[in-house]
């Protein structure tokens, strides 16, 4: 019996039972649909968390830090605490798989504009670091590299302004600071302890005077409104050299504050960092990395940690979410089975007129393994159409009552497409399985004599 013969009688048998093909397809349907929807919410679980986990930083940065001398910053000697200068920066940067390798100079300071006056802390960077940071630019550029102190604001930096006359800030008034960052001059103030404490009189009776103000122009304003939140948004970048360079002068002969000093309470000539940047080239080389710079005695984090967990934890989801709907498509299979069975006892004579003219065994096995085929590619079609609408309602209703905040929580990619349709196919065809062979053992004089 040729292919398309086959076909044509399996087409031919289902739509003879037009209700009973259609109910055993709706069942096909559902499991699949509950399959894929289930399937889809654990990868965009997966997806929007691995985003999430982006913002914070990347997957291939590494945040080294070691905290640990600031308060030990006095000693010497034997018992000199190990710290973070250019030599363990040059060193971190010479490992295999290293990029950039930036220190990080963190000074805290005071802005004034008008009557509004704030606090943050500027961030020290070399210009390679700035470059990889992938910071989005709403206005100016990054911190230049010709020597000058130029600023970069977040675009949250504002909110930490706030008005010196009522003391309220803008998360208690929801009102934006009148302040212009890119194009009114900011005054700042490096000395914060000799601000406060200006007008008061020091241990020989002389009055402190009020510190310097400096006006420090700004380069740029990074993307985005007070409402967005991005992992720098809060943050102040400056070119380390630059930024150098105006400390000595602020600070001349003096501790610069956050520096360690010598045993006497001398400021060493070199600076110390707290932190250093490192971005590797590959998030498989991270763990590396990370190892090699712990294994040099200091702390080291990545937001690869993160997502391992993040992964491992999707993942047990995303079994639980698909053991749910394959379910589904288990009830769908055993009514593919219910609806082959009777089929069969139905056209047990036909079968037996069959196998007397001498057809091969083998297309009736295929004729019905095709019927319970043609149940699963249909209902698993319709079921993957149904699956895509129920999804598009989901993320848009969760987008709404999240503000934006979840786009898609349910994400269904090509390739889930595809297995889910195959898959609908397989589970027709082996329920069909069974029934097939069933229907090649019958004796043919038996089912002739049928009734």
């Amino acid at each position: 019996m040729r292919y398309l013969d086959l076909l044509r009688m399996s087409a031919s048998n289902l739509l003879r039972r037009k209700l009973r093909t259609a109910l055993t397809v709706l069942g096909v349907i559902i499991g699949t649909a509950s399959i894929v929807v289930m399937v889809s919410l654990g990868l965009g679980l997966r997806q929007s968390s691995l985003a999430q986990i982006e913002e914070y930083g990347g997957l291939t940065t590494i945040n080294v830090n070691n905290y640990s001398w600031y308060y030990d910053s006095s000693s010497s000697g034997d018992d000199e605490p190990k710290r973070i200068d250019d030599a363990v920066v040059e060193e971190i940067a010479a490992l295999p798989h290293v990029e950039v390798a930036s220190p990080i100079l963190n000074v805290s300071v005071i802005a004034k504009q008008g009557i509004y006056e704030g606090w943050f802390q500027i961030q020290g960077m070399n210009q390679e670091a700035l470059q990889k940071m992938d910071i989005d630019i709403a206005e100016g550029e990054l911190p230049p590299a010709d020597g000058s102190l130029q600023l970069f604001y977040g675009n949250q930096v504002i909110t930490n302004f706030y008005n010196a006359r009522t003391n309220e800030y803008y998360w208690e008034t929801m009102e934006v600071p009148d302040v212009d960052l890119m194009n009114d001059p900011i005054f700042l103030i490096f000395d914060t302890d000799a601000y406060y404490q200006s007008g008061s009189t020091d241990m020989n009776g002389n009055t402190i005077a009020p510190p310097k103000k400096y006006i420090i122009p700004t380069c740029g304003l990074m993307e985005g409104d007070l409402e967005t939140y991005k992992e720098n948004c809060n943050s102040v970048f400056a070119d380390i050299e630059a930024l150098k360079t105006q400390l000595k002068k602020v600070f001349k002969n003096k501790v610069i504050p956050g520096q360690p000093t010598t045993k006497s309470g001398k400021p060493y000539k070199e600076f110390y960092y707290e932190e250093v940047y490192v971005r590797v080239d590959d998030m498989e080389h991270v763990q590396e990395i990370q190892q090699a710079i712990q294994d040099m005695g200091f702390n080291a984090n990545s937001n690869a940690e993160w997502m391992e967990q993040t992964q491992s934890q999707m993942g047990m989801i995303q079994m639980v979410l698909g053991g749910i709907g394959a379910v589904s498509l288990f009830v769908a299979a055993i009514g593919i089975a219910n609806t082959m069975m009777m089929s069969i006892y139905e056209r047990t004579k036909e079968i037996g007129i069959i196998k007397v003219l001498g057809c091969d065994l083998r297309n009736i096995r295929s004729m019905f393994l095709l019927e319970a085929g043609f149940i699963g590619f249909f209902g698993g079609l319709i079921g993957l159409i149904l699956s895509e609408a129920i999804s598009l309602v989901i993320n848009s209703v969760v987008s709404q009552a999240s503000d934006g905040y979840y786009a898609q929580l349910s994400y269904i990619p090509i390739w889930l497409i595809l297995v889910s349709l195959v898959f609908a196919v397989l589970v027709g065809m082996v329920a069909g399985f069974f029934p097939a062979l069933r229907a090649m053992k019958l004796s043919p004089l038996a089912a002739i004599r049928n009734e």
